[in-house]
C-alpha cells in the first residue's frame, strides 16, 4: 500500500508575538500539524511568544541593526532557498504588505507554490496597493484572498474587482483558553477591560480613559484596566487630568490576558477600524460581555448574538451609556453573559480549521 503524501504548509508572517493575525497564524499552525499536515513557519521579526507547531524558520536572526537593502536581500534570498528546497503544497502569507515593488517581487517571483494571502484589516491598502491595476497584477493570480470579515471581502470587491476572495473568520482556541482564563491575578477590585498597542491611535485608549472618568463607573467604584505594550507617557497624563489614578491602570502587556478577560465586568472596546478583533472573540470564550463601537470592520459580524452591546460607530455618548447599562441593569448584564459562550460556536478553531481545509481541498 503507498503512503499518501504529507501535505506541506508555509505559513509566513511577521512574528509569533503580540498581534491578531500572528495569534492567527500560531493558532493555524496547531491546527494543521494536528490533522497531519507538515507545517514550517516562517517570521521576518525575532519575537516568539505565542505557542504553536511545526518547524520555526525565523529570518529575523538574519537581521542587522540597519535593515539596509542589502540585508533586505540577502533575507529574500535565504527565503527563497528555504522555499525551493522544501517544494510546500501552499504558502499562506499573514504579513503585512505595505511596499508594492518588493510584495510584487515575492509573489510572482519567491512564492513558488500555490500561494494564499490573508487580509485582517478594514484598511486594505496594509495589505493590497490603492492602486487596483497593481493589486490585480499581484493577488488576481492567486489561489486566494482570505478576509476575516464580509465587509472586508465587500471593501475589496469593490475597490480592487478580485474575483478570488473569500471569508473565513479568526478561530479562537477554546481549550488554551479555558486552561489559562482561571489563573489568580492580583487586582482587588471589580473593573472593566481594553487590549490593544498603548500607542495605537486607532485604538483610542485617550478618549476611552476620558469617557470613562464623564461614566458612572468610577463612582461606582469599577476601576478600568487597559492592557497592551508601548509608551504610557501620554496615557498617564491623561489618566492624571481625570483625577482617577487610583481607578485606571495601565498594566502593560500580558502573556496570559485570558486570566484578566475572565475576571473583567465586559470588555470594551473603543477603535476607529478593527479586522475582526480577536479580543472580542477571546471575552466571549471568557464569558465575559463586550461593548464596542459598530466600527468597520468585525464587532457587528460577532456582537449580534446577546452577547452585548454594539454601539453606533463613534458614538461616545452612547458608549458612556452603554457602559452604564451593563452595570446598572442586572438582568440585561446576567442575559448578555449567559449567551457569551455559545456565541463563540461559529469562530472555534475546528470549526475554521474546517473552512481551511476545504479551501485547500484538504481531507
Amino acid at each position: 500500500m503507498v503512503k499518501a503524501k504529507t501535505i506541506k504548509i508555509a505559513l509566513i508572517g511577521y512574528r509569533l508575538s503580540g498581534g491578531g493575525s500572528d495569534r492567527v497564524m500560531a493558532r493555524l499552525s496547531v491546527f494543521f500539524e494536528n490533522h497531519g499536515i507538515e507545517v514550517h513557519n516562517l517570521i521576518v521579526i525575532d519575537e516568539v511568544s505565542y505557542p504553536f507547531a511545526g518547524k520555526l524558520i525565523n529570518l529575523g536572526l538574519h537581521k542587522n541593526q540597519k535593515n539596509d537593502i542589502l540585508n533586505k536581500f540577502r533575507r529574500m534570498v535565504v527565503l527563497r532557498r528555504y522555499l525551493k528546497q522544501n517544494k510546500f503544497d501552499f504558502i499562506i502569507d499573514f504579513r503585512f504588505r505595505t511596499k508594492p515593488l518588493q510584495e510584487l517581487i515575492l509573489a510572482k517571483l519567491i512564492y513558488n507554490a500555490t500561494t494564499i494571502f490573508t487580509i485582517h484589516s478594514y484598511l486594505i491598502n496594509h495589505y493590497m496597493p490603492d492602486a487596483s491595476w497593481l493589486t490585480r497584477l499581484m493577488y488576481n493570480s492567486s489561489y486566494a484572498n482570505v478576509a476575516v470579515t464580509n465587509q472586508i471581502k465587500e471593501q475589496i470587491e469593490i475597490q480592487h474587482k478580485l474575483k478570488n476572495v473569500v471569508t473565513i473568520f479568526n478561530p479562537i482556541d477554546i481549550l488554551e483558553i479555558e486552561t489559562k482564563k482561571n489563573e489568580a491575578i492580583d487586582l482587588k477590585y471589580q473593573f472593566i477591560i481594553a487590549i490593544g498597542q498603548f500607542e495605537n491611535p486607532i485604538k483610542q485608549f485617550d478618549l476611552l480613559i476620558k469617557n470613562y472618568a464623564k461614566s458612572n463607573l468610577p463612582q461606582q467604584n469599577i476601576h478600568l484596566v487597559i492592557l497592551g505594550e508601548g509608551d504610557v507617557s501620554k496615557l498617564n497624563k491623561i489618566i492624571f487630568e481625570t483625577n482617577f489614578q487610583d481607578k485606571i491602570h495601565l498594566l502593560g502587556y500580558q502573556d496570559n490576558p485570558f486570566k484578566y478577560l475572565s475576571k473583567a465586568n465586559f470588555l470594551v472596546l473603543s477603535s476607529q477600524n478593527e479586522g475582526l478583533p480577536n479580543v472580542i472573540l477571546e471575552a466571549l470564550a471568557c464569558q465575559t460581555p463586550v461593548v464596542a463601537f459598530d466600527c468597520p470592520s468585525g464587532p457587528r459580524e460577532i456582537l449580534n448574538r446577546g452577547n452585548g452591546i454594539l454601539v453606533e460607530n463613534q458614538n461616545w455618548q452612547e458608549l458612556i451609556s452603554a457602559m452604564n447599562k451593563m452595570i446598572e441593569e442586572d438582568d440585561f448584564y446576567t442575559s448578555c453573559k449567559r449567551n457569551t459562550l455559545e456565541s463563540c460556536s461559529p469562530f472555534l478553531l475546528e470549526t475554521i480549521g474546517k473552512q481551511w481545509l476545504d479551501l485547500l481541498k484538504i481531507e
